[in-house]
């Protein structure tokens, strides 16, 4: 039976994988009281103890403003703390599966970014990010690194549930129309690594860098009105939902730039692996869904 060490257990994709790892072997989850990618010494003895075959790294720094704020504390848990665990995968013989981000690029490119594209990123989340992915490939093991895009979940803070929101307290928001990405649902993400760490074709030429998210690109814009249309059929009420209407990101200033084009080919993952994530509304509609039966969607009265 294989041992498999989950960082990041109480995040959105970590939750998920607690679950969706279970049937590969003995998982060992960690919050940050156990392993924090910021404490170097946290990290060496938990993968000393645990003596993991696989590592699954989804824990991280996340707020794209608050790295932007602060990029020490984003830098230490995106690009060093990685580069200090991809060298203990090393030294125990170790997979190392990390997740990384769309943001490593600069949004400049007029059609959907692949793998082979360089990166530039424009903000201090995507440059720790992206320092991450070169210390992991710089310490020799045996790693796959998933960039991903636009994620959500019912669970912490995300798109997704602060459009909910605020659609339900404001009756307009103006949401960016020029921002193109691939929402993900995080439990979609869990499940599709796990069924890639289960196969046995991961032989040395199949691992390195690949982008994984949902199928095709939307804009924020569309992408919110997506959200509050599925809301109004899960609720069963047509009043009681904001206006969606579009804006610019030069109306929308943050202390984070964004890239404009975060749009990513999937076809290097399709072809080596054989993986294809569903359409981002199809996994929007399926979120959605588990939300309701959970008693997660109700439309707030008054």
């Amino acid at each position: 039976m294989k041992t498999i060490l989950l960082t990041g257990k109480n995040g959105q994709v970590g939750h998920e994988l607690v679950t969706a790892l279970a049937p590969l072997g003995r998982v060992v989850a960690t919050g940050r009281d156990q392993l924090d990618l910021a404490r170097p010494d946290s990290i060496v003895s938990c993968v000393r103890d645990v003596r993991p075959d696989i590592i699954v790294n989804a824990a991280g720094y996340t707020s794209v403003d608050g790295a932007e704020l602060d990029p020490d504390a984003a830098w230490q848990a995106n690009a060093v703390g990685p580069g200090i665990l991809a060298e203990q995968a090393k030294a125990g013989g170790s997979l190392l599966l990390h997740f990384s981000t769309d943001y490593v690029y600069d949004g400049t490119k007029g059609a959907p970014y692949d793998e082979d594209d360089p990166p530039n990123p424009v903000n201090a989340y995507g440059r720790s990010k992206l320092e991450g992915e070169r210390n992991i490939a710089a310490s020799g093991c045996r790693h796959l690194t998933f960039r991903t895009s636009w994620l959500y979940a019912d669970r912490g803070v995300n798109f997704l549930l602060t459009i909910l929101r605020l659609a339900q307290q404001k009756p307009e928001l103006h949401i960016v129309a020029d921002q193109i990405g691939s929402p993900t649902w995080a439990r979609e993400l869990a499940g599709v690594t796990a069924r890639i760490l289960q196969s046995q074709q991961l032989k040395p030429d199949a691992l390195g860098t690949y982008h994984l998210s949902a199928g095709s690109h939307v804009s924020r814009f569309e992408f919110a009105q997506a959200i509050v249309a599925t809301a109004r059929m899960a609720c069963g009420a047509e009043r009681g939902w904001a206006n969606i209407k579009p804006t610019t990101t030069a109306n929308y200033p943050r202390p984070a730039a964004r890239p404009l084009n975060a749009a990513t080919s999937k076809d290097k993952i399709g072809n080596r692996l054989g993986i294809a994530m569903p359409h981002w509304e199809e996994q929007l509609k399926a979120c959605m869904r588990s939300m309701g039966e959970q008693g997660l969607l109700q439309l707030k009265q008054g």
